[in-house]
């Protein structure tokens, strides 16, 4: 007797896989991120230094705001980090979510830090110096 497959049911079992993936990637990349923290920040801060992307009078003071972002990632809800990455999510093709939740969180939240003088740059190019940091510990 011959098992009829459902186009509909193998359809349905590839997305999952897919999303599975997707997840399981997101939780080593969100795992990795809270680990190196205190790295990643200091070198995100650097690059926004050296891309003249942020004017600060104290970048310890960046670094350590933005650690404490990295660390507290993995604990958002997915609803908060989508609702928050939803105006940059068109910006490139195929995304890193930390790279574009960082992008936001630098666009929206740091540029009202009291040691910020200026955020310079529009959207692709934060996103580019940010991504150029968080590119290097996506899972590939």
């Amino acid at each position: 007797m011959a098992r009829h497959i459902s186009p509909n049911s193998a359809t349905n079992r590839t997305i999952n896989a897919i999303d599975r993936k997707r997840e399981q990637e997101r939780y080593v990349l969100l795992v990795k991120t809270r680990d190196n923290a205190a790295d990643l920040a200091k070198s995100l801060v650097q690059r926004l230094l050296d891309e003249h992307i942020i004017e600060t009078n104290s970048d310890r003071a960046i670094r350590e705001t933005v650690e404490k972002e990295l660390k507290k990632l993995i604990d958002i809800d997915e609803f908060d980090m989508q609702f928050k990455v939803a105006p940059l999510r068109s910006l490139c093709q195929d995304p890193n979510i930390i790279s574009l939740y960082m992008t936001q969180f630098i666009i929206e939240d740091l540029v009202d830090h009291p040691n910020i003088k200026d955020v310079f740059g529009d959207d692709l190019d934060v996103y580019k110096a940010v991504d150029s940091i968080f590119s290097k510990i996506r899972p590939r």
